[in-house]
């Protein structure tokens, strides 16, 4: 098969290039960075280098492609994220149709159920509704849990004040996956036909902020570690004072409030809280531990 990775060799896409090399697939990787298109190269993938923004150029590399991974930056600039996001989407929805690809499968979240108020998530849910409107197209949307790595983002947290910590509660349930999780169930998809418009989700586990800081704590060597709930105003100020440009961070403080109000998990919980991942809290921990020592 020749398939289509969008998203470079990130989190998902290196693990995900390297599951397909594997399986004897032509890999073409897209980056908008000419500088790794040598690494891309080096898996046994082709690099195709230009924007996901471009319909053009996307039309031009689809056509002829058995399947499509197809994923939409969460930060496009520091403002207008939403509608750079959802532009994005709708230069994928574009090339689909013009290619005439007929197998995508596009990274989701828990939440995209939900028109507004879940942050950065919102864009996804327009793209599925766009991408909904792709005749002949099967389309996997794949809701990806809460990434374990978003917890990395503590890391100066606890070296400075020696805690966790975010604007949703210890106790709040929260459905959790591991990127090379998420590129597992996506090669596996990618190499079905798929039939029709799905949604799958892809959760490893659902574990509390209490829960997290513990093992992690116990991972760098802080048993006592403890997962501190901040205030919305807190959260926000956390992440400007931090450098975070101010859109991105009210989205971000959106995204923790509907996680601490229950909201995001509604339509994961109705759909019988389905779990995928194999990577669970405790293995991630020691990923942790090697990512806060280095």
């Amino acid at each position: 098969m020749k398939i289509i990775v969008t998203g470079s060799l990130g989190n998902i896409g290196l693990p995900l290039t390297k599951n397909l090399v594997a399986a004897g697939h032509q890999v073409i990787v897209v980056s908008s960075r000419a500088d790794k298109a040598s690494a891309i190269q080096q898996l046994g993938a082709e690099a195709a280098i230009g924007s996901v923004s471009d319909a053009a150029f996307l039309t031009n590399l689809f056509t002829g492609a058995d399947a499509v991974w197809a994923m939409t930056p969460p930060n496009m600039g520091g403002s207008n994220v939403i509608k750079n996001t959802v532009n994005a989407g709708r230069a994928y929805a574009e090339a689909i149709k013009s290619s005439g690809v007929k197998r995508v499968v596009m990274l989701s979240s828990i939440g995209a159920d939900l028109p507004s108020g879940t942050g950065p998530i919102e864009s996804v849910h327009h793209i599925e509704n766009i991408y909904r409107e792709l005749d002949g197209v099967n389309i996997t949307f794949l809701r990806a849990g809460y990434f374990y790595t978003n917890f990395y983002n503590d890391v100066p947290l606890i070296k400075s004040a020696g805690i966790m910590g975010g604007n949703f509660a210890a106790h709040t349930q929260v459905p959790l996956a591991h990127p090379e999780d998420i590129a597992t169930i996506a090669a596996e998809e990618l190499q079905q036909p798929g039939n029709g418009k799905n949604v799958r989700y892809v959760v490893s586990e659902v574990r509390q902020p209490a829960e997290v800081a513990a093992a992690v704590g116990t991972a760098i060597g802080n048993p006592a570690l403890q997962w501190v709930e901040f205030t919305n105003e807190q959260s926000l100020q956390g992440m400007t004072q931090a450098g975070v440009p101010q859109e991105i961070a009210a989205l971000y403080t959106e995204l923790g409030a509907a996680l601490h109000d229950g909201r995001l998990n509604g339509d994961f919980i109705k759909s019988g809280s389905p779990l995928a991942g194999k990577v669970k809290l405790e293995a991630f921990a020691q990923e942790f531990a090697g990512k806060f020592v280095g």
